[in-house]
């Protein structure tokens, strides 16, 4: 079982009382992965989300054909800091249910908590407020993450960030 003080550290449950991150952590579990392992795949089902506590964890994409992807197709660096999003898996809540990039540890380990995304549904059905807290914050992870593929694609493009906005 992962420590309630774990749980009450992520960002995505700050919000939630203490008798609600005691009904969330019955359905959390711990994931640990070392450098270059895979979390998952672009296309895989997406049935969980992770929330990262520890190291390192670069998004890419893959190319048709190919069997591995290298750091040039890092897309994003997920980083176990308090002011980066840290969730993974929000594919899980979107049609049609698939990873959109596949996920990398990129330091010595990755320390992950896993949430089977039926046993989050039950619990927003329970608890309605658990789920509106939730799905606030993994809809400004998603905005987050859209923000930085805007700026990263206006770099691109030879544009002016700052003033782009």
């Amino acid at each position: 079982m992962v420590d309630i003080t774990l749980l009450k550290s992520l960002d995505i449950f700050k919000e939630l009382s203490y008798e609600q991150l005691q009904l969330v952590q019955k359905y959390c579990y711990k994931a640990e992965y070392e450098k270059g392992d895979r979390l998952f795949r672009e296309g895989d089902d997406a049935t969980q989300v992770w929330i990262e506590s520890d190291g390192k964890i670069d998004l890419r994409f893959e190319l048709p054909g190919s069997t591995t992807t290298s750091e040039d197709h890092t897309v994003t660096r997920i980083e176990a800091r308090p002011s980066e999003a840290k969730v993974l898996g929000w594919s899980c809540f979107v049609p049609p249910y698939k990873m959109r990039l596949s996920a990398y540890c990129v330091t010595d380990k990755c320390e992950l908590v896993k949430i089977e995304k039926y046993d989050l549904m039950r619990i927003f059905d329970q608890e309605p407020r658990i789920g509106y807290l939730i799905m606030s914050y993994l809809v400004r992870v998603v905005g987050y993450r859209f923000q930085e593929f805007q700026e990263e694609y206006a770099r691109m493009m030879g544009e002016d960030v700052l003033n782009s906005w």
